[in-house]
């Protein structure tokens, strides 16, 4: 394990969160129990504070004597609107994913400090927020940097080819329900409720990505679970982990460099011009299969993830006005009719609307 020599984060947490939620205060016995039984805790009862920001997770800093802490303990029921409900088990495949992540690529996640399978909790290094900045909170404010963003994809084709490399690795991971029940049902399957028309398309990506079992997924690569660290980025938040299809990563970062146009309009080139970085840099890493068939995968599941973000049972919460709404609707359904081949070709139709 890691040492306490490397401080923790308070000002974003694994699931996004900016702020603490109150003040000093005592955690909740579960997560304390955790920590003993991680080796982490002795008799003391420290101080802590929880995290706001997560659906998934409760988030709590821990105070202890060696330093500070981050710890996760997994929801059964998700904080969102709709009925979402997901196995607290999936905190143990998180741990394994920052175990390969950080083998993969030194760096790429917070340090693992312990796992509790008993609370569903897990203890990570705490990352100060002065040198760790949320890219989420970046794009935000229209700071699109593409050279970071191909940092980001780097390490993300880095980690899925050494993954893709160990074919071994698929046994520590048997996720596959997990997965469904925390992305595939409730972006793509929920959608197709919404959209009867196109439902044939949305499921059929379903069984795309049910079917394509190459490398480690992390299956939530947003913003908001990247930090932009002072050695590149730093990967948070792996609940989704899975062995399966590595496009699924790559459509779902793109989605959100597309949807922050609508966020921050005045960055919208540059919006772009990240989109363009991610996928040339992601591509000319892949090593396990023919680029162009990843590219194709990842190019028809993004129309899809980007409807879901729209009328999924996880809509983007800066996506406000109806007129938003309508955009994302007529180009992921237009796209949904007519597949694309290549990734450009979703970049070109989402500007070409902007534009009109």
């Amino acid at each position: 394990m890691a040492g306490f020599s490397l401080l923790a984060r308070v000002a974003s947490h694994p699931a996004g969160a900016q702020d603490a939620a109150m003040g000093e205060t005592t955690p909740p016995p579960e997560i304390l129990d955790g920590l003993r039984r991680m080796g982490l805790l002795g008799a003391a009862t420290p101080a802590g504070a929880p995290l706001t920001g997560g659906v998934s997770s409760d988030i709590w800093r821990i105070d202890l004597p060696q330093g500070p802490v981050c710890v996760k303990r997994a929801l059964a029921r998700l904080r969102v609107a709709a009925d979402w409900r997901a196995p607290v088990g999936r905190n143990l495949y998180e741990a394994r994913w920052m175990r390969r992540a950080a083998a993969s690529v030194p760096g790429a996640a917070p340090a693992l400090l312990g796992q509790d399978a008993e609370s569903g909790s897990l203890a990570m290094q705490f990352l100060p927020a002065a040198e760790y900045r949320l890219w989420k909170t970046e794009l935000r404010d229209g700071r699109a940097d593409p050279c970071f963003a191909g940092a980001v994809a780097q390490s993300l084709v880095r980690i899925h080819a050494a993954t893709a490399a160990d074919p071994s690795v698929a046994a520590e991971f048997p996720t596959d329900t997990i997965f469904y029940d925390i992305r595939l049902e409730p972006y793509l399957v929920a959608t197709a409720r919404r959209h009867p028309d196109r439902a044939d398309a949305l499921l059929a990506l379903v069984a795309a990505t049910q079917g394509n079992k190459r490398a480690l997924v992390h299956g939530d690569v947003s913003p908001k679970n990247i930090l932009v660290g002072p050695a590149g980025p730093v990967f948070l938040d792996a609940e989704c982990a899975w062995w399966g299809d590595p496009a699924f990563d790559l459509a779902f970062c793109l989605n959100h460099l597309l949807l922050k146009c609508l966020w921050t309009p005045a960055a919208r080139e540059r919006f772009l011009a990240c989109f363009d970085a991610l996928v040339n840099g992601y591509l000319s890493g892949v090593d396990w299969e023919a680029p162009a068939a990843l590219e194709g995968r990842a190019a028809r599941l993004l129309p899809g993830l980007f409807l879901a973000r729209v009328d999924g049972k996880s809509p983007a919460e800066y996506i406000t006005e109806d007129a938003g709404r309508d955009r994302v609707r007529r180009v992921a359904r237009a796209l949904l009719a007519d597949p694309p081949d290549r990734l450009s070709q979703v970049r070109d139709a989402w500007r070409e609307d902007l534009t009109t």
